[in-house]
């Protein structure tokens, strides 16, 4: 073999081994967006919860500040880690493409949502600053609801390790 074969050989290598880890990076990130979406669905459940004990106030603001900081960051780690790459043009399967584009409006208007619920109570630091917590936070459980619906329809297309002859990435 020729150095110029052999040096074809080791960059091609080189790309398969780029992709696999991109793919696994990819998968590992998933994974970190499902953990972090049972934290925030665990934590509203527990918030949600208070409501019926009649909570003091200072254990309701506790568990708030900590569902908030799981929501901001499921949201923005599916935001910077997933959906800026396809937005950025970045993914190349057109099965992945495709669904995003059906799903991303879903997702982005539910991320104004959350920010919004974010920014709400945020800075609560008294009783009057909860008075509508509980109705938002049924609110915010239907938001979730919606992001998972289209998230996931993504994710199983993500996670799809197979592809198809029109995914094939052109080299």
């Amino acid at each position: 073999m020729s150095d110029s074969q052999l040096d074809t050989i080791a960059e091609i290598a080189k790309k398969v081994s780029a992709e696999n880890d991109r793919r696994e990076r990819q998968a590992n990130t998933i994974k970190s967006l499902l953990t972090e979406r049972q934290e925030v669905l665990v934590t509203m459940c527990g918030l949600a919860e208070l409501e019926s004990k009649n909570a003091d106030y200072k254990v309701v603001l506790e568990i708030l500040k900590s569902f908030n900081q799981a929501l901001v960051d499921y949201t923005a780690l599916g935001h910077f880690e997933i959906y800026e790459r396809i937005v950025d043009g970045k993914e190349r399967r057109e099965s992945v493409k495709k669904i995003a584009s059906q799903v991303y409006p879903s997702i982005a208007a539910t991320t104004e949502q959350i920010v919004d619920f974010n920014d709400k109570y945020e800075g609560a630091d008294d009783p009057d600053s909860l008075t509508n917590l509980y109705t938002d936070l049924s609110a915010i459980g239907e938001t979730m609801a919606e992001r998972i619906e289209s998230e996931d329809l993504l994710l199983q297309k993500l996670g799809d390790q197979s592809l198809s002859r029109t995914d094939t990435p052109k080299t």
